[in-house]
């Protein structure tokens, strides 16, 4: 259950003092081969981070190396010497592995601004602490060392027909698409090309990270990578490793849901009869960006008006006098008025589902949110970020 979890890949996780708790805060994670296929995709943010300005070059070739990582810093917004702080991590990388640095992949984060000559020193010393510590079994401590508010680390894994797709997370607060605020790095054993690798990537991100919106805020660091060795030997058959890729990063998109900040309630928003999917996600995602709604599952209350007055504010095709809204279970609204009594909802337990049946046509698709509470507001102004 872990990024190590295919054939062909070591891990490590080294502390070396970004986080003052003396935790993990520096991963690597190599593919070993024989192949070295590469793909990832970043956040659509337009204020980038080092780390991710290197890495979109360094994707180009489809070919990957290494992944670099560390928490305690995002070495954001620190200047051109923070950009040349990511070009030597790659450069001390592929020095110690005997590859290019053109083809390691550097990921950060922590606080944006953070990235001074301390904070390169100690960036260096866990990539070499970090390389000579690698092993197949390393993927739990390279999980633990990418966590900054996390609670917990995420990882996932899957074997099909003989080959394997494994993956960690991090992710706790700034969650929302484009990507979801996180590092991801997923590896797999199967045969593939850079081309499949991408195309599987992006196809698997679109209805997995790109659909958690838990507070609405786009990071500057996100970044999700997919390695692949070619390790099994065995190319899968017609959309088996699409599949697999798509349920191990909903896997984790559901585990970032689930460790969110201060949340008390996990959502799922489920839109079905919409006139498309890009209708089914726009409306979906206006209800998970509605602090009054959020506030109403805080609060255990089934304000299905909230509800209506958010989906109202887009331009997906529906009547707001036809739409039926249902909180876990119940239908308290039906046609665009009250249906059953508030009374029938229980809104206690964490796991909540809200649907939405927009009754114009066959498409659906559910955003992942989470509720806002007291506890969100006092851990994000207690953290600078």
């Amino acid at each position: 259950m872990s990024v190590t979890a295919a054939q062909g890949f070591e891990a490590a996780g080294v502390a070396v003092g970004l986080k003052s708790t003396g935790a993990n805060d520096v991963a690597v994670v190599v593919n070993r081969g024989p192949k070295k296929v590469g793909a990832a995709v970043f956040t659509s943010n337009r204020a980038k981070a080092n780390p991710i300005i290197w890495s979109q070059q360094a994707i180009s070739d489809g070919i990957v190396e290494a992944v670099v990582l560390n928490s305690g810093g995002a070495n954001c917004f620190t200047g051109s010497f923070g950009f040349q702080t990511t070009h030597q991590t790659a450069e001390k990388a592929g020095e110690l592995l005997g590859v290019g640095a053109g083809d390691v992949i550097v990921c950060s984060t922590g606080l944006i601004g953070t990235g001074d000559e301390v904070f390169r020193a100690k960036v260096l010393d866990g990539v070499a602490k970090g390389i000579a510590e690698l092993s197949a079994a390393g993927g739990e401590a390279a999980s633990l060392a990418i966590m900054t508010t996390d609670s917990r680390p995420k990882t996932a894994a899957i074997t099909r027909d003989g080959w394997t797709v494994g993956g960690m997370a991090k992710g706790a607060g700034m969650l929302a698409p484009g990507l979801a605020t996180m590092l991801v790095v997923v590896t797999t054993d199967a045969d593939l090309t850079a081309a499949e690798a991408d195309t599987a990537l992006r196809a698997a991100t679109r209805v997995s990270f790109d659909r958690l919106d838990s507070d609405g805020c786009m990071s500057t660091n996100d970044q999700v990578t997919l390695l692949a060795s070619g390790a099994s030997g065995i190319r899968p058959e017609g959309d088996a490793f699409a599949q697999a890729l798509a349920d191990v990063c909903r896997d984790l998109a559901e585990q970032l849901q689930g460790d969110a900040e201060g949340a008390s309630h996990d959502i799922a928003i489920e839109v079905v009869g919409a006139a498309s999917e890009d209708d089914a996600v726009v409306v979906g995602r206006s209800v998970a960006r509605n602090n009054l709604f959020k506030a109403a599952i805080f609060g255990n209350d089934p304000n299905w008006g909230r509800v209506l007055a958010a989906i109202g504010t887009t331009d997906a095709a529906f009547d707001p006098y036809d739409v039926d809204v249902s909180f876990n279970g119940v239908r308290v609204c039906t046609a665009g008025g009250p249906d059953r009594p508030r009374e029938e909802v229980d809104l206690t337990p964490r796991r909540t589902h809200i649907l939405i049946d927009l009754r114009v046509g066959d498409a659906a698709a559910t955003i992942l949110t989470n509720d806002l509470t007291h506890d969100y507001v006092h851990e994000n102004s207690a953290y600078s970020s």
